[in-house]
């Protein structure tokens, strides 16, 4: 490795502005997305899913990002002006919600989102444009990404990772490429994936991630505009597009050292997104959210540390191979291989296990939760059982997963209640 290569990725950082594209809908996720759109989703016991790219921005050395909103972006909006938009100097967050700046309609698709928005990205000069989905969780240096980009002299780069055929059919745009990465072929979501050569039953999938020079951008975007019938939306228009006449590479995403496949999340259902956090509780989960070299930053409220009180054998508080954030307090409950997230309150003789607690909630005495994901501001009522009988559940008004995982809202005990 060349001796200015950081000094190298530095420079082109410092030419990049990076659009986050944060209005899914999440339609997977059910009553989950009810009130907030999905990168506004808490992971991991403090996070938001939008925290994960942009802390890979400002940890990749980007220091302009825009945040495209659409879909029920009040708690998205809220979280992004009070833990990041005011940064250090070099640094900013601007949020763009679809304000309909060329016309009298929201967000068509992603590269829509990009147009509406092609004047405020242009006062900003960049040399490059990372356009990036706001609802992944993974972490990524993009600084390897540019530099490979202008070493392929490419017009455009799609990062993509390797995944099953079956996991991709139907799910993912499925990039086919030559032998030096340059994209042949790319089919959004296929029923019947193209395989790698000499990899049986694996696809390069796309990540929903794009690298443009951005004068490039700008052109396909304009001329997309014209096109009748377009649906605005990279993978379906603007990919296809431009394969056959402009340097359209593939960014393999993979450990530098090993090879090996980072970890790379779409919690984009119900049973991916308790996977996901179930994940992080295990002795050494292959995300690392300890690691000092690429923090994860988010905001927080400023809260007392969690606290677990009565130790005795009818009540004890604790928490066994279980995550808990601050301002919790454990009275006399009983965690086990579950993630509680800020100011839980779990009371005296209660069970909680291979559960994910939101932001807020609380457990009443004697009531117990086996693999449950239990809403913000939720109160189980006292001894109340949950995830231990799938009809009774249904009965209930909760929601309950093909692999038998329970989501419980406010709502839904509110009309329990009733």
């Amino acid at each position: 490795m060349p001796q200015n290569y950081d000094r190298h990725i530095s420079n082109l950082t410092k030419d990049t502005y990076a659009l986050i594209l944060a209005g899914g809908r999440g339609s997977r996720l059910f009553e989950l997305t009810d009130f907030r759109a999905k990168p506004a989703v808490y992971f991991g016991g403090k996070f938001r899913i939008i925290d994960f790219p942009l802390s890979n921005c400002f940890n990749s050395g980007i220091d302009r990002v825009g945040i495209a909103t659409q879909y029920k972006s009040h708690s998205l909006i809220r979280h992004i002006s009070r833990g990041w938009v005011s940064l250090r100097a070099q640094q900013f967050v601007e949020i763009l919600p679809a304000s309909q700046r060329t016309g009298d309609d929201w967000y068509a698709g992603t590269a829509d989102a990009v147009y509406q928005n092609i004047d405020i990205i242009r006062s900003h000069r960049p040399k490059y444009i990372l356009i990036l989905s706001g609802d992944h969780v993974y972490r990524m240096d993009y600084g390897t990404l540019l530099a490979e980009h202008v070493a392929n002299n490419a017009d455009m780069t799609v990062c993509c990772l390797e995944v099953d055929i079956e996991e991709a059919a139907g799910s993912f745009g499925v990039l086919t490429v030559d032998s030096k990465n340059k994209i042949v072929a790319f089919d959004e979501k296929p029923a019947q994936p193209n395989e790698i050569p000499n990899k049986p039953n694996k696809c390069l999938a796309s990540m929903g991630n794009y690298l443009f020079n951005a004068d490039f951008l700008f052109d396909q975007l304009l001329k997309d505009v014209d096109v009748q019938g377009s649906t605005r939306d990279f993978g379906h228009d603007i990919i296809p597009s431009i394969i056959n006449k402009s340097n359209v590479f593939a960014y393999s995403f993979k450990d530098p050292d090993s090879e090996s496949q980072p970890y790379w999340r779409d919690v984009g259902t119900l049973d991916s997104f308790w996977e996901a956090n179930m994940e992080l509780v295990t002795p050494k989960p292959q995300l690392d959210l300890y690691d000092k070299d690429w923090p994860i930053w988010t905001y927080q409220e400023q809260l007392p540390p969690a606290k677990f009180i009565f130790d005795n054998d009818e009540r004890r508080g604790m928490a066994v191979d279980s995550t808990v954030s601050g301002g919790c307090i454990i009275s006399g409950s009983t965690i086990r291989k579950s993630l509680l997230y800020s100011s839980v309150h779990a009371h005296s003789y209660s069970l909680i296990e291979e559960s994910v607690l939101l932001h807020g909630s609380h457990v009443g005495e004697h009531a117990k939760l086996k693999r449950v994901i239990l809403d913000s501001y939720c109160c189980v009522p006292a001894g109340l059982s949950i995830g231990y009988d799938k009809e009774q559940d249904e009965a209930n008004g909760f929601r309950v997963t093909e692999k038998g995982i329970t989501l419980v809202t406010k709502t839904m005990l509110e009309n329990l209640a009733k």
